[in-house]
């Protein structure tokens, strides 16, 4: 499992395993990692965790996140990053094999229901825009099942869009990771891993919905088929044959 070694002036404070699919960072007594100095703003950073896979992500803060002395506002973390929050410092430690990629991450955007276009030929949908993530404390999330394929046999997924002036559009999802929903309101997180795709809940009040059930802090896998709510839009997960 990895963790976070938190500290300060090259005294370590406390280590935090990364249990949790979603750990904020600020200084608000309701994060995840409370860091009680006035240079770190109140919702300052989050890490989301997918499997062996952690993402860090700047929320707007006032000064900013580092990671080994670069700003940064998204950033896929690897073993022994250093992230940099005012005086403070937290090593990341990841030594297991890790499923996904910087650059994966890095050109994940997050889709907009009035962004999502119809491919001719399947052609993957584009959007823009950053994700803000706000996160509620949450129970460990279960163990990931092995892989059993490689990923190049894994069918390619999609998402239609089922309901509003979009109806009918569909995207592919190509990325390891792809985020759906509108910053602010809800967001999730589609993983493409090689057993099959997962869908996370990342930001919002209210958790998407599942084939009438809402989900919990827990990464859910998808079958095909699955109709998704977010962001009140409705949509299917199918897989392309």
């Amino acid at each position: 499992m990895a963790k976070l070694i938190l500290s300060m002036d090259g005294l370590t404070l406390k280590e935090i395993p990364l249990s949790k699919e979603r750990t904020t960072i600020g200084r608000k007594p309701h994060n995840d990692i409370q860091i009680d100095n006035l240079a770190i703003s109140g919702e300052h950073a989050v890490i989301v965790t997918i499997l062996n896979d952690s993402f860090l992500e700047d929320m707007n803060s006032t000064n900013g996140t580092y990671v080994n002395g670069q700003p940064i506002k998204k950033h896929f973390l690897q073993n022994n990053d250093v992230v940099e929050l005012g005086k403070y410092r937290l090593k990341y430690v990841n030594e297991t094999p890790q499923q996904a990629s910087g650059a994966d991450f890095e050109k994940t955007m997050v889709l907009r229901p009035d962004m999502l276009k119809k491919p001719p030929e399947q052609a993957p949908g584009k959007g823009i825009g950053d994700t803000q993530v706000g996160v509620k404390p949450e129970a460990p999330k279960a163990p990931a099942p092995s892989a059993a394929s490689p990923e190049a046999e894994l069918p390619l997924g999609a998402i239609q869009v089922l309901t509003g002036g979009n109806a009918g559009r569909e995207l592919a999802l190509t990325k390891s990771l792809t985020t759906l929903g509108k910053p602010g309101v809800q967001v999730a997180v589609i993983a493409r891993r090689p057993h099959g795709y997962f869908i996370t809940h990342v930001e919002g009040a209210q958790f998407p919905v599942v084939n009438g059930a809402a989900l919990d802090t827990q990464a859910h896998p998808l079958k095909d088929h699955d109709i998704i709510e977010l962001a009140g839009v409705k949509m299917e997960f199918f897989l392309k044959t």
